[in-house]
This record gives structure tokens, C-alpha cells and sequence, in this order.
């Protein structure tokens, strides 16, 4: 199949990648610009738990809750109070005029009760607040549209400082627009010049930009689309950029270095594509489905955030496959050579036998030293994950901010100075109680620990009464919920724990709960995907027990940095709880992208296994011929995640940092050193299968055959001891000698022959055009001739031993 759609895309190489382009570029211009007014910043919570009960039964008896929308803090000059007359009269002026705004629904502040609640003890600092009228994604709209009105110029230095539950997130909302910013100004262009010293061509490093730069407008499309239907979470933008741009590019390095690799060999260029498609094409679809299933695992849990965040990656994944096999190999069909124009330096191609290369020397040091490779890989990856007993879970906040950021510290002097009225209360929503039944409640609920102070109640409404009280810290937010819960209460009455730090608590344990179905799910998943790729029950289960040991690492390096601190004041953010549902998304990233790497290295080491070679031989043709190339992806990877590194929202922190741990480990440590010493321990077992499973990866894996190239020239042998007669260059119209049968691409192995088509880029200061030496041009022969003196060699050695 694959290589049918080689041969197609070759045919039609002029008219996929226009309708590819055109389709993409009109979904972004339909969809794609309308994206940011459909995105919506809820769904963090379990929309089944008691606290989103207590939520709806409060809104639909009593109204929203506003009275933390947004905080006005207000602060005199050293010298002077806030009641000085100048100064009072101002800020009530001021209040007056915010008040009269059609957004502003009311205004609470010490300027006109003065309830001494509201201002401290030497006032010097009140504060008003403000009740928005919209509901859900409006509020947020209301707050922007009033925004540079609510901080005014005050007589006497008074300064005025917006906190408050929608300040926040429009802060959070800016940090996340400014990530996807740096990373199409720096990402990019970084991204570019490795790619340029990848591949030495600026042709060549333009094909992944072009996929990439697709794959995200097509991505912003397709996540526009979505938002019609269900809710999505503004964090899957930034979500979506990263891991969209990332693989894209990476599958297009793929594609790329495998056409290259093919035309190195003299084939045609028709041959080429069908040989890349049927192979690279092949393994970026089988890698792209693994990263998919890993993210779908996301729909096991019941946050809206997870589920959006789900869709809009698996279209990414999807889509950066699809335009890998579509716009590139017709764009690959109509450049042939020239893939190598605009050289940045002169380069040729000299053959060099695999045995030579790093990459076959260093997984034959791991193998030769198995054992002691295995223990102390193994250990490092098991020491790095011992942080792990430390860590503790949260919700969403203004921590989240950089500590300098404006709105994060008008929130930190908001709770510090003002504790009883944190905007994040823990309720009680009682339901059918009389006045008795609700002193008793009222009671229990105020010998609680860990409470600022005394439950204040609402007015009985419908039979419905709503208590409030602020938590001392949030890292009691579980044990007060937990002695709040077990309050008694009367027969006939209902009692609902919610408020921010129940929904958080609830979210934390329905997350945890399906923790273990997702996992299930995830490994079932990938193991059948993989046998099915590898053609062995062994190869799947190993690389399992891998990832989850990467995983395990790279969680341990987490929780150091971001919940001990490690370099907290170096990456500007504040040492907390990692929010569990960014922690769940990003062990769903970590495990497909290490299952992604995984199907690049051993489907090379499964295609000379197929050839007939050992497993050590395969273990070394498969790495030798990949290890650069996903070295060089792992970079792209982690320059892309760098740029999010900066980003002045933790929760972006935590998935940058973690894939770059998680990329720099596997693409290291465990691709380069376990990998190789395990399966050489292994041995014949890693290809163990029972029939069905190897049936089944003969006509789906790599056990399909890929199509027989036909000659068109290659590069003159090194000198050869045996004369042969002079031949001209074959034009590429060429077809071979008719007595000379044509090669097969994958022949039985032979490892000394291995190194003639293996190609290392070096300097050439000689005279050149279109990448090869002047000279060559006039040594060029055919293929046939080149394997008829091949043989004569290879009979000679016979007869010498």
C-alpha cells in the first residue's frame, strides 16, 4: 500500500502538494483565525464530583458567585491613610465611576461601608470588590473590555493594584499567547539552522520547516473546528504548537534523510519515493498511530481540559503524518538530486563502511559490556526517579505567574494582608435543613482545623443555605475537605462540600482513580500496535519496561525542580504542587514520543533481521543508520520545547522541562546504551512471536516487501584490482544492461558490504555542480557494472581463503 502511494505521489507530483497547501492554508483562514474567541478556560474540574453539585445548586439558587471576580487593592503613601479626606474621597469617586460600567454587575469596598473588615489595622491598605455580570467565558471578556479602567491616577500616591479569580486568568491567558509567540520567533529560525547543519542543503532543510509550518496552521484549523462542537481549553493551543511543530519536523527529518539515503544509491528517482514511503513512510504512520493512542489515553479521565487538549493534539499528530506523506514525497518526486541545491558549503559523499561510524562503535561497546551497561543504566534511571515520594499535587492558581509578575503579586499582598477573604473559600451548600438542623452543621463545620476563621452564612433561599470560610494554606485544602466530609448531618439533609478547594480536591482523586485505566489502556494499546510493527511479543514488552523507566526518571528530575525548587529562582517560578492534570498530559506526551523513537530504531533493526543478520548484526546496522537521525530529531525536539521552557506559565514549565528531560534520556542513555545491551542479552528471544503475530506483521509491519530499485548510476567504486573496460555515464533515463537482473534492496546480509552505501558529508574545496566533483562526473558507471565487479571481488576473496 505504501509503496503504491509512492509510485501515485511520484505521478501526481505537481498536484498534491497545490491541494494539500490550498486545503490547509483555507482551513486556517476560515477556522484557524477565529481560534482564540472560541477557546474557553474552564474544564479543569470532574463535572460528576460534589463539588461541581455544590456549585450548580449555589448558581442556580443564588446566582454566580462574583465577589471575587476581580480585586481592587488599594495602597497609601507612608506619610498618610487612606482616610484622608483627598485620598478617601478620590477612591470613592473612582469606585463611583467603575460602578456605572455595563459590565460591572456591583461594588463591595470599605469606601462606602466602612466595614473595617475591609481595610487593615493601621489603613494604610483596603480593598474593593467587583462582581462581574457575565457568565463563564463572557466574565473574562467583561474583565478585558474594563481593564485599563480600573487602575486610576489617585491624589497623594494612592496606587491601586487587580487581583482577583479573573485577573488571573486573563494573566495566564496572556502567558500562554506569548508562548506561542516565542515559539514561532525563536523556535523556528533555531530549528532551521539545525536542520541546515543536518543536512548541509538548504533545500533539504526546507522540506521539515514546510510540514511543520503546515502541520500548525492546519492544527489551529482543525482545533477551531473542534470548538464548535465541545469545550476547549485555552492551554491546548500551546499544547498543541509544541507537540505539532515538533513531530512534524521530525517525521520530515525522517522522510528526508531516508530520500536522501535511497538517492545515494543511483536509483531512480520514481524508485526512491516508493523505497521512502514504503519504509520511512511506513514507520512515521505506525509512530504517529503510537503517539495518538498514548494522547487518546486522556479520554479515560472526565476533565473537559484533558479531552480538548486530547483532540487538538491527536489532529496535530495526525496531521504532521499525513503531510509527511503526502506534500513530501510529491515535493521529493519533483526535486530528485537537486534535494542537495544551495549546499552551504561544498560537500561530496564518501563511502565509509558502517564499522567506521560512531553510531555502530558505540551500541558494540554497550553490547560488548552488556551486563554492566544494563545495571548501571538501569540504576541511574531508578536513582533519578526517587525524588518521585516527594511529590504532591494542586490546583490552578496565581503561582502559577512568575513571582514578579503584576497581577501574582497583587494576589500574594491581597492574601497576605487580607487572609478571611482569599477569593478561593471552601463552602457548604446545605440543602432541607431548619434553622436547628443548620446550627448543628454550623457547629461541626467551625471546629474544623486549618480554617482564617469562623463559616459565615447566607440568607435561606429555597430551603438552601451556602456557609464560606477561608483555608490558612493550601496545603490543607485536602485535610479540611476530608473533616469537612465527615461531618454528621440530620436525616433528610444534604450537605455538599465545594468551593475552589473541593473542586481541586475532587479533581486531584478522580485523576488518580483513573490513573490506573489509563495506564491499562495505554500499555495494551501500544503493545499490539508494536508487535504488529516489530513482528515479536519480546521487542513490544521491552520497550514498555524502558519508557516507563524514562518516565519514572523523568518525573523524579519534575519534582526536583519544580517541587523541591532545583533552580526555581534561575527559571523564575515559584517551587509548589505540580497541577495533576498538566502531570497526566504530560505522561501521555512522554510515553508516545519514547514509543515514537522507539519504532524508528528497531524497525531498521527488524529490516536487517528480515535480511537474515543476527541480532547483534541488526542491533548495529539499525542504530548506525538511525542514531544520528534521532539524535538530530531529539534536538529539534528539544529546541521547540526550549522555547516553551521560558514561558512565564508553570504549568508550560512543567511539559517543556519534562520533555526535554524525557527527550534527552531517551534519545541518550536508553536508544544508545540500554537498548543495544538488553536485546543483545536477549539475543534470539527479541524476535520471539507466536504465528498469528507474525503472519499479521507480514502484511502489515515491516515483513511487507518494499519495491526493487532500478538503476540509473552510482558513484565509481573505490580503485578495484581488476581492469575493466571504460563506461560512459548512464543518463537517468537509463534503463540497466538486459543481461543484469535487478538488485534487490534488502539482500541477504553481508556485513563488509555494508559500508557502500553509507555516506558521510566532508569537506570538497574542488570545482563542483549540484554537489558532486567534476571529476566524478567522468567516472560514473552503471550499476550493473559496478555489482559485475562486486562479484568478480567477492569470488576472488572466496578462492584467496
Amino acid at each position: 500500500m505504501f509503496e503504491k502511494w509512492g509510485y501515485f505521489a511520484y505521478r501526481h507530483r505537481r498536484i498534491i502538494p497545490i491541494v494539500i497547501v490550498v486545503a490547509v492554508l483555507a482551513l486556517y483562514g476560515v477556522l484557524g483565525t477565529r481560534l482564540a474567541e472560541r477557546m474557553s478556560q474552564e474544564g479543569w474540574d470532574d463535572p460528576g464530583s460534589a463539588s461541581t453539585q455544590a456549585a450548580q445548586i449555589e448558581e442556580e439558587t443564588f446566582g454566580r458567585d462574583n465577589n471575587g471576580d476581580v480585586i481592587l487593592l488599594f495602597h497609601s503613601p507612608s506619610d498618610r491613610t487612606l482616610d484622608d479626606p483627598r485620598t478617601f474621597g478620590a477612591a470613592q469617586e473612582h469606585l463611583r465611576n467603575i460602578a456605572e460600567l455595563p459590565q460591572v454587575d456591583h461594588v463591595t469596598s470599605y469606601f462606602d461601608t466602612r466595614n473595617v473588615q475591609l481595610i487593615n489595622q493601621d489603613h494604610t491598605e483596603a480593598f474593593a470588590a467587583l462582581g462581574l455580570k457575565g457568565d463563564g467565558e463572557q466574565t473574562l471578556k467583561d474583565f478585558r473590555a474594563i481593564k485599563d479602567q480600573l487602575v486610576g491616577e489617585l491624589p497623594g500616591g494612592t496606587t491601586i493594584q487587580v487581583a482577583g479569580a479573573t485577573a488571573v486568568a486573563d494573566a495566564l491567558d496572556e502567558g500562554m499567547a506569548g508562548d506561542i509567540h516565542r515559539a514561532e520567533i525563536y523556535a523556528l529560525p533555531a530549528v532551521g539552522l539545525l536542520l541546515l547543519i543536518v543536512f548541509g542543503s538548504v533545500v533539504a532543510a526546507a522540506m521539515p520547516l514546510i510540514v511543520g509550518v503546515l502541520s500548525i496552521l492546519g492544527s489551529l484549523g482543525v482545533l477551531s473546528f473542534l470548538a464548535g462542537f465541545t469545550q476547549v481549553n485555552i492551554f491546548a493551543q500551546s499544547v498543541v504548537t509544541l507537540l505539532g511543530l515538533g513531530l512534524a519536523i521530525d517525521y520530515g527529518l525522517f522522510m528526508v534523510s531516508r530520500f536522501r539515503e535511497e538517492m545515494d544509491k543511483g536509483i531512480k528517482v520514481e524508485t526512491a519515493v516508493a523505497i521512502t514511503t514504503a519504509t520511512a513512510g511506513k514507520t512515521v504512520v505506525f509512530s504517529a498511530a503510537m503517539v495518538a493512542v498514548a494522547l487518546s489515553s486522556l479520554f479515560v479521565f472526565p476533565q473537559a481540559f484533558l479531552k480538548s487538549v486530547a483532540y487538538g493534539a491527536i489532529s496535530a499528530v495526525g496531521l504532521a503524518a499525513l503531510l509527511s506523506l503526502t506534500v513530501l514525497p510529491s515535493i521529493f518526486s519533483m526535486l530528485g538530486k537537486n534535494i542537495d541545491r544551495w549546499a552551504v558549503r561544498r560537500t561530496s559523499r564518501k563511502a565509509r563502511r558502517l564499522e567506521d561510524t560512531f553510531w555502530y562503535r558505540l551500541p558494540a561497546w554497550a553490547m560488548k559490556h552488556a551486563k554492566v551497561s544494563t545495571v548501571v543504566v538501569a540504576g541511574v534511571l531508578v536513582a533519578l526517579a526517587i525524588p518521585l515520594v516527594g511529590v504532591t499535587f494542586g490546583g490552578i492558581n496565581e503561582t502559577y505567574l512568575p513571582p514578579k509578575n503584576e497581577t501574582r503579586v497583587a494576589q500574594d499582598d491581597f492574601n497576605d494582608t487580607f487572609p478571611a477573604f482569599r477569593t478561593e473559600p471552601v463552602k457548604l451548600v446545605v440543602t432541607n435543613a431548619d434553622n436547628r438542623q443548620l446550627v448543628q452543621i454550623y457547629q461541626q463545620a467551625n471546629a474544623v482545623e486549618g480554617l482564617t476563621g469562623r463559616f459565615s452564612a447566607s440568607s435561606t433561599k429555597n430551603g438552601t443555605t451556602v456557609l464560606s470560610a477561608g483555608i490558612q494554606d493550601r496545603s490543607l485544602n485536602q485535610h479540611v475537605v476530608e473533616q469537612l466530609r465527615n461531618i454528621s448531618t440530620p436525616e433528610g439533609v444534604k450537605m455538599y462540600v465545594g468551593g475552589t478547594p473541593a473542586l481541586e480536591v475532587e479533581s486531584i482523586e478522580a485523576l488518580l482513580n483513573k490513573l490506573p485505566w489509563m495506564a491499562l489502556y495505554v500499555v495494551i494499546a501500544t503493545f499490539v500496535l508494536m508487535s504488529l510493527v516489530f513482528g515479536s511479543l519480546v521487542l513490544p514488552a521491552k520497550a514498555i519496561i524502558m519508557t516507563v523507566l524514562g518516565m519514572g526518571a523523568t518525573l523524579g528530575i519534575l519534582t526536583l525542580m519544580f517541587v523541591d525548587g532545583l533552580g526555581a529562582d534561575l527559571l523564575n517560578f515559584t517551587a509548589g504542587p505540580l497541577m495533576s492534570p498538566i502531570l497526566v498530559l504530560l505522561l501521555a506526551i512522554m510515553y508516545g514520543l519514547s514509543t515514537d523513537y522507539e519504532v524508528f530504531l528497531v524497525s531498521r533493526m527488524v529490516e536487517a533481521r528480515d535480511r537474515k543478520a543476527s541480532t547483534d548484526q541488526a542491533i548495529k546496522y539499525g542504530t548506525a543508520h538511525t542514531g544520528h537521525i534521532i539524535t538530530a530529531a531529539a534536538l529539534i525536539m528539544i529546541v521547540v520545547c526550549g522555547a516553551f521552557g521560558f514561558s512565564e506559565i508553570v504549568m508550560m514549565k512543567y511539559i517543556a522541562f519534562g520533555m526535554i528531560a524525557a527527550l534527552f534520556l531517551d534519545a541518550t542513555v536508553i536508544r544508545m546504551f540500554l537498548v543495544p545491551a538488553v536485546m543483545h542479552l536477549l539475543r534470539e528471544d527479541n524476535w520471539w512471536a507466536p504465528r498469528f503475530i507474525r503472519t499479521a506483521y507480514a502484511h502489515l509491519g515491516h515483513g511487507e516487501q518494499v519495491p526493487e530499485p532500478r538503476a540509473e548510476y552510482v558513484p565509481a567504486a573505490r580503485p578495484h584490482p581488476e581492469p575493466a573496460a571504460a563506461a560512459q555515464p548512464v543518463s537517468s533515463s537509463s534503463e540497466p544492461a538486459p543481461e543484469s537482473p535487478p538488485a534487490d534492496p534488502c539482500p541477504d546480509w553481508h556485513e563488509e558490504d555494508e559500508g557502500i552505501y553509507e555516506a558521510e558529508i566532508v569537506e570538497d574545496h574542488e570545482t563542483s555542480r549540484h554537489g558532486r566533483r567534476a571529476r566524478d562526473d567522468d567516472e560514473l558507471i552503471p550499476f550493473s557494472e559496478l555489482m559485475r565487479r562486486l562479484e568478480i571481488e567477492q569470488q576472488t576473496r572466496n578462492e584467496l581463503e
